[in-house]
């Protein structure tokens, strides 16, 4: 009997310069939910600038690894395979030969990118994570460098330029002045860099990734989660410069840097030192979504595109994990008296913390505030700001009575300010009061009314409903006490 398959996944094969990877995704979801992901390094563009053909072993190599990631998206039964080829197929002689190859020997049909469809991939993938994304995206890769910009969840100007880290090791070899030289000439060109002053500067792709990597060590940021890790600009060109002037041993020591991106890391610094200046953002955040989650995204049927992505998320975890899943909207709506004047962003995140408040019910309970602490805060594809995850991690931990001594709170703590501390202290412990009048139920929250004065909390429940014939609890007065008001009035009506 075969058994139906709750995902209809996709597939992207993604032929870069440097190297070629298979994501495939959950295509039912509003975010990229990697089901599988797999890279094989095959340096296609190496050595490009000079003979202007693909690298021969490359090729042989890029091959088989295309045919392997075929053979298993065949078997993962995609609903759709895309093959997406960017700058050294795009720009080799031989680049059309290579593809024909390919199609005829695996049954395939490649799409070579031209270089503004590849900047647009780009900037949708950041826009995929975080619609409201403001600034220039930059996307390094191995055979080029693309700028594009983004606001209001569109795309506008955009530039692709041959400055990828295989094209300029080669240009450059180890000369470091020419290197600039090199990255000046095509930088002056762009007509919109001006446009990046005082709005956030979008970093993608792989190098970019290793510095950020390096950014998290030297700063001792207390997540090491890269996607929205945000930096100030003055700060990452001071490490930027650090990085210049450090060995290769010394790089490798560096956790999470692979060894296969140490040799670039020179060139990947300067590129980004150079980008920086020419664009004097305000920020500069990293992201992990690039061209392959901007193709997702553009297949996505317009009613996933409109949802929100984190709460989009969060909604998918809680229909596959909580025991009663509709139960996160009325949590939402039963604390709202508590909050009077919330912005949109603090609702957002409350949201998204009531929306994942059961989840963790299987957990041990000795364990289960630490064990939804740290999955919350480390998801690989939430497309918020560490703060905000903070936020909502630590939310959660207190709706399971976390203890705030422990290293791992700290973890949070460290990136809220008190405002934000309260409210998640708030949001937490009304959870956990919501969880135990119900007994996490759906409809019960709903014949019950949460009053705030400023003075007083007061719950009313019916009376004549056994359901609320409960003492007392401690999770009362840890309410009143959060909130900084008097008590907690527990009235039956």
């Amino acid at each position: 009997m075969k058994i139906k398959r709750r995902q209809e996944p996709v597939g992207i094969i993604d032929i870069g310069s440097n190297s070629i990877r298979l994501c495939v995704y959950d295509g039912a979801a509003r975010v990229p939910v990697p089901l599988f992901n797999e890279k094989a390094v095959c340096a296609l563009g190496l050595g490009m600038g000079k003979s202007g053909m693909l690298n021969p072993e490359g090729m042989e190599q890029a091959m088989a690894a295309v045919g392997r990631f075929v053979a298993l998206s065949r078997a993962m039964e995609v609903e759709r395979l895309d093959i997406l080829a960017t700058a050294a197929v795009r720009d080799a002689t031989d680049g059309p030969d290579f593809v024909s190859q390919l199609e005829h020997r695996y049954a395939v049909e490649v799409k070579v990118l031209s270089g503004g469809q590849e900047a647009k991939a780009a900037a949708m993938g950041v826009l995929c994570g975080t619609p409201d994304a403001d600034g220039i995206v930059a996307d390094l890769g191995g055979g080029s460098l693309e700028l594009v910009t983004v606001q209001n969840g569109d795309f506008g100007d955009h530039v692709t330029m041959p400055l990828g880290v295989l094209r300029l090791a080669e240009a450059a070899g180890d000369d470091r002045a020419k290197a600039d030289e090199v990255i000046t000439k095509y930088l002056k060109k762009v007509p919109f860099l001006e446009q990046g002053q005082g709005r956030a500067l979008y970093a993608v792709g792989g190098a970019w990734r290793a510095i950020a990597r390096i950014c998290i060590s030297q700063t001792h940021h207390p997540l090491t989660v890269l996607d929205n890790f945000a930096i100030d600009p003055k700060e990452a060109l001071r490490i930027i410069d650090l990085i210049a002037g450090q060995s290769k041993k010394s790089l490798e020591k560096v956790p999470g840097v692979s060894k296969k991106r140490v040799g670039n890391l020179p060139l990947a610094a300067l590129l980004l030192d150079r980008v920086i200046r020419a664009t004097n953002p305000s920020n500069l955040v990293f992201s992990i979504y690039g061209m392959r989650e901007g193709q997702f995204y553009r297949r996505l049927p317009e009613r996933l595109r409109q949802q929100d992505p984190l709460l989009s998320v969060c909604r998918q975890m809680a229909q596959m994990n909580s025991r009663f899943p509709e139960h996160g909207d009325e949590l939402m709506a039963w604390m709202a008296p508590l909050f009077p004047g919330e912005t949109a962003h603090d609702a957002r995140l409350r949201h998204a913390a009531c929306l994942v408040s059961d989840i963790f019910w299987n957990e041990h309970p000795d364990y289960r505030a630490e064990q939804a602490f740290h999955r919350l805060l480390r998801l690989p594809f939430m497309g918020v700001p560490h703060r905000d995850r903070a936020a909502i991690a630590y939310t959660v931990y207190q709706r399971y009575q976390g203890d705030d001594d422990t290293a791992h709170a700290q973890m949070a703590i460290q990136l809220l300010d008190e405002f934000d501390l309260k409210r998640c202290r708030v949001t937490g412990t009304a959870l956990r009061l919501a969880h135990t009048l119900s007994g996490g139920a759906p409809n019960l929250l709903k014949q019950t009314r949460l009053l705030f004065d400023g003075g007083d909390v007061i719950i009313e429940v019916p009376g004549g409903n056994p359901a609320f014939a409960i003492e007392n609890d401690r999770t009362f007065d840890k309410l009143a006490k959060a909130l900084g008001c008097v008590n907690l009035v527990f009235r039956k009506v």
